[in-house]
């Protein structure tokens, strides 16, 4: 897998007022995100980004319980995936990373994330 070509990752989304979809798999109805700010989905993903950077905390198990994507039964894992394929802020800062990297936060139209580049 060349880093120009696909790159596969895990993230930990945390969607809020903004974020265009306001439901997730843990929350349907969509009651946190309508009561969740931008700088609240921005400061829980710090604190949780510390938590996985100090090693106090693993990051897939932390995306199964916390993120609002899908993904979260898998980890945080998206698969692999090339250019195009995501939103650009995302694509962006997961091609950035070096394999193992975490990245700041990130945000989309979706919400907030933390990207682990895997491969």
């Amino acid at each position: 897998m060349s880093s120009t070509d696909k790159v596969r990752a895990s993230h930990i989304l945390i969607k809020h007022q903004g974020s265009r979809r306001k439901a997730s798999w843990k929350d349907p109805e969509g009651r946190v995100i309508n009561n969740t700010t931008r700088d609240s989905a921005v400061s829980q993903l710090k604190t949780i980004r510390d938590d996985i950077i100090s090693g106090k905390s693993n990051f897939s198990e932390v995306a199964t319980t916390v993120s609002d994507c899908s993904s979260a039964k898998r980890g945080g894992d998206l698969g692999p995936f090339g250019r195009g394929q995501m939103q650009k802020p995302f694509e962006d800062a997961t091609f950035a990373l070096n394999v193992g990297e975490i990245s700041e936060i990130v945000e989309t139209e979706s919400g907030a994330h933390i990207i682990k580049r895997t491969g």
